[in-house]
């Protein structure tokens, strides 16, 4: 039986919509919520992911900002434009577009946002709360795969769940948002041995290693939720993900596509992440 296809656009449309009456109810109460976005540059897929960001913001009635600088912006400039964002009460989330150029160092910008505006998730701060189980903010791919798997009515709780990548990004914060969905958790990453050992055990499985097509239906037991997190563009142009597609969805019971399944959950739980942090500054 083939796999249900998990369409991230359409779960994403109904989250953006329950955003969008959350936003007029807040609007009646005097809060806006405001997001700005500063990149640095003209990498043209950093300004593609910055405009649907712009998109996704007025979909949902957020104000938004979009700050862009040229590549010779020195770190020290970037920071001063950060700690004026920070003391802006009009701004509830500032996100940094990376990659950023290599002379600033990423771990500066994102150490000096403050933590309260961090809407995407990356703060030391907002890490470790992460860690501890404490509400903060998440980071935004990852919330938006917990979101997916719930969406399909597959319980966490008590299943093996296998990470494939071990990434800050994505494998990390994954491996911990199921664990506190109460799944047993097995990490496996470039230096993993037998890997089909590991993933043909595995009820869910996320894979984000931006390899493409290593995940072959040998790797997948029958009925398992698969999540392909990868983006690769492969030589005659067209993207896929880290699973062989139309292998795999022969014996998954759920199976992201790529593009349209995680990606657009990335941007909609950024959407979220504002509207709360609009939420908990309004009560400061």
């Amino acid at each position: 039986m083939a796999a249900t296809i998990l369409q991230g656009k359409e779960v994403a449309q109904s989250i953006r919509a329950e955003l969008a009456n959350e936003v007029v109810e807040l609007k009646k109460q005097g809060i806006v919520p405001g997001l700005t976005v500063v990149i640095v540059g003209d990498d043209p897929a950093s300004h593609s992911y910055v405009r649907g960001k712009a998109k996704g913001c007025e979909e949902v009635g957020i104000s938004s900002e979009i700050i862009m600088k040229d590549t010779d912006i020195t770190e020290e400039e970037l920071l001063v434009i950060i700690q004026q964002l920070n003391e802006n009460p009009n701004v509830n989330g500032i996100l940094v577009q990376l990659p950023l150029p290599a002379h600033i160092s990423e771990h500066a910008v994102i150490e000096a946002i403050a933590p309260e505006k961090d809407v995407d998730g990356f703060h030391p701060i907002s890490v470790g709360n992460m860690v501890l189980g404490n509400d903060t903010m998440l980071p935004c791919t990852p919330h938006g795969v917990i979101e997916l798997i719930k969406r399909t009515g597959t319980p966490m709780a008590g299943k093996h769940a296998v990470v494939i990548g071990r990434s800050n990004i994505v494998g990390k914060p994954v491996s911990l948002l199921l664990q506190q969905e109460n799944a047993t958790v097995t990490m496996c990453h470039s230096r993993t041995q037998n890997l089909e050992e590991y993933t043909q055990k595995a009820d869910i499985l996320v894979v984000a290693t931006g390899r493409a097509h290593m995940i072959g239906k040998e790797h997948v037991k029958p009925g398992a939720v698969v999540i392909d997190v990868g983006v690769n563009r492969i030589e005659t142009g067209k993207l896929v993900g880290d699973v062989k597609f139309d292998e795999v969805r022969e014996v998954a019971s759920f199976l992201t596509p790529v593009p349209g399944g995680v990606g657009p959950m990335t941007i909609t739980m950024l959407l979220k992440n504002t509207v709360a942090a609009a939420k908990k500054q309004a009560k400061q």
